[in-house]
Order: C-alpha cells, then structure tokens, then sequence
C-alpha cells in the first residue's frame, strides 16, 4: 500500500541510517521556506504602497497575503496532526513526557505524535537522551528537533520576517503605526509592551532573588509594604519641594529626569523610615 511504498522510499534515501540534524538543520529549513515563500510569491506583493486603500494600516499583512496563507496552512497541518493523528496504544493529543508521567499510564509515548512520526521515518536512530529522561524515567528515544515541530521553527521565521516588513513600512514610528502604543487609551500595543517588559522584570527577580538569593529586594521592598501610604503622600505632596521644583528648561528631559528620580528616592526613604518604625497603612 501507499505506506509500505513511503516506508520503502525513505529506506532508499538512507534516512533510517541518518542522524537527524538538529538545531541547524532546523533553522535551514526554516530560513529556505521563508525565502522560497519571498522569491516565488514576490509577484503578489508587488503592489504600490503609496497609493491610499482602506487596508493602509495593516499594508504589512495584507501585501503578504499569499504567505500568510501558507503560513497559516502550515500551522493547522501542525494542530490536525499532532490533536487528530492516531498513535498506536497512546491517547489521541497527548502531548506528555511519557514514561513515570501521568501515573506511568503512557510510558512508551513520548512526544505523543511527533515522537512517533521521528520513529516512523528514522526508526531506533534518534536521540536517545531527551531532557525529560532523568526526571520522567522514559525509555523511548526522542529527538527534540523532530521532523514534526520543523513546520513551528517555519512559522516562527516567517513571524520574524514579518515583523521587519513591518517595521519597514511603518518606518518603526511610535504614533504612525495602526495601534499607536498610548498609555492614555491604554492601547494594545501599550498592554503589550508593558506586559513584555513586567514579565522580563519579574523573570529577572525571580533569578536574581528566589533561585540564587543574590538580593533580597532593598530597597523596593520598603514602599511595596507600604504602597497606600507613598501612593497617597504622592498625590497630596508630589507637587511640592523638596518633592518637586520649578522648572528652570521645561525644555530638558534631563530635568525632568532628575526630579522623578529626587521624588522617588524621598519616598523610598520615607517608606524605608516607616518601615524601621513599623507604621505600615492598610485598607
């Protein structure tokens, strides 16, 4: 059948005798289709920016069309096959470690489809010690750049490319762009990239604090004990010196830097003193 000539195939190929190739292999596919994607549908992107379309805004998407649907084909190929492919004596969707995981129900299903495609087409000539070894106890090789998780790498180089057509066409402004970032209307891309660099802070604390116990927190631990406090003292006092001054170069950014930075650092030492007295505001 159909399978047994595919098996046959491969055979001849000598792939079942190969090492798969790991990261770079992974990144040159992903680098060719993007640029196949470029070169071969480059002729539908060809159109004028200049000239005014309702579309303008999104020009980046829209100009890509053809891609963006290939792209987007790729990625429910991904979902149908690794949710809806059937693998033998594993549970349909299973995206666990196998091995002593999930109560040792599923210890030969490591990978859930992807491991058993990689098997399909490589056979026993695969990575035979994944990450999820030592903690889950799992006996079945596993490689971690699989033919199957090669179609996200794909997509993921076509994200990238498509975020410097659109940096091209939105000439990378702050305001010029469809969803301008603007704390005032509180704007998606300002929940974004407020949100990308929270969670940045919060990772880098986490490391820093908790997993190495390089720094205990000080000094920010002083007014987060007493936030009401600072909060309300600032919206009474924040106007006044020594917390603020007049202006002499309303001009100057650097004033203005200073002032916040002098303003900030009273309250912390205000909220530091309060803290070795033990005054702490609540609700």
């Amino acid at each position: 059948d159909d399978s047994d000539r595919l098996k046959s195939c491969i055979s001849r190929l000598g792939l079942k005798e190969q090492k798969t190739r790991g990261g770079r292999g992974r990144y040159s596919a992903a680098y060719q289709t993007g640029s196949f994607l470029e070169v071969v549908l480059i002729s539908f992107s060809r159109l004028c920016v200049m000239q005014h379309h309702w579309w303008n805004p999104a020009q980046d998407v829209f100009l890509y069309w053809p891609q963006w649907l290939i792209i987007i084909l790729l990625e429910t190929l991904w979902l149908c096959i690794t949710f809806l492919m059937p693998v033998p004596n594993c549970p349909t969707g299973y995206l666990g470690a196998g091995g002593i995981g999930d109560n040792g129900l599923y210890p030969n299903c490591t990978g859930g489809a992807a491991g058993y495609i990689d098997k399909w087409m490589f056979g026993d000539n695969m990575f035979r010690y994944p990450t999820c070894k030592e903690l889950y106890q799992t006996t079945q090789p596993f490689d971690p750049e699989g033919v199957l998780g090669t179609i996200n790498s794909v997509v993921m180089g076509f994200m990238g490319m498509q975020g410097i057509s659109a940096a091209i066409l939105s000439k990378c402004t702050r305001d010029g762009g469809f969803i301008p970032v603007n704390k005032n209307l509180w704007s998606l891309s300002y929940v974004m990239c407020m949100g990308c660099f929270s969670f940045l802070l919060l990772g880098a604390m986490y490391f820093v604090i908790d997993m190495k116990g390089w720094w205990a927190g000080q000094p920010f631990i002083y007014p987060g004990m007493n936030s009401i406090f600072v909060y309300v003292g600032h919206s009474l006092m924040g106007f006044y010196f020594p917390f603020s001054w007049e202006m002499r170069f309303q001009e100057s950014h650097w004033e203005f830097l200073l002032q916040s930075l002098w303003g900030t650092s009273l309250w912390v030492l205000i909220a530091y003193l309060l803290y070795r007295k033990k005054f702490f505001l609540k609700i």
